[in-house]
């Protein structure tokens, strides 16, 4: 069974190395990562840059001009290709790492 994971992004510089390091830290073995950026104009585009290469092909990215969440959600949706999704939002992160084992 294949985890989509859904974080919704624009300026969450402050934020998004604690949402992302938590994704990455899951025990679950079949996660895919989907980050929706919204054209930020912080640093956001080069933390997911510096992150990329840990996921091992599990990242999915895009950054443009967006009709705000919920159409920046849908976009992520239609990217996903796992048999759960899920939804972490930019400035939350799971604070153990079995929780997505525990929802599976």
């Amino acid at each position: 069974m294949k985890v989509s994971l859904i974080t919704v992004t624009f300026n969450s510089g402050m934020t998004l190395r604690d949402t992302i390091q938590s994704v990455l830290s899951q025990s679950f073995p079949d996660i895919e990562y989907i980050l929706v950026d919204g054209l930020s104009q912080d640093r956001t585009i080069k933390i997911v840059k510096e992150y990329e290469p840990l996921f091992q092909n599990r990242l999915k990215w895009v950054s443009e001009k967006d009709s705000g969440l919920y159409d920046a959600m849908n976009k992520g949706i239609r990217m996903a290709t796992g048999d759960i999704i899920g939804i972490i939002n930019s400035d939350d992160f799971y604070f153990r790492n079995d929780v997505i084992t525990k929802i599976v």
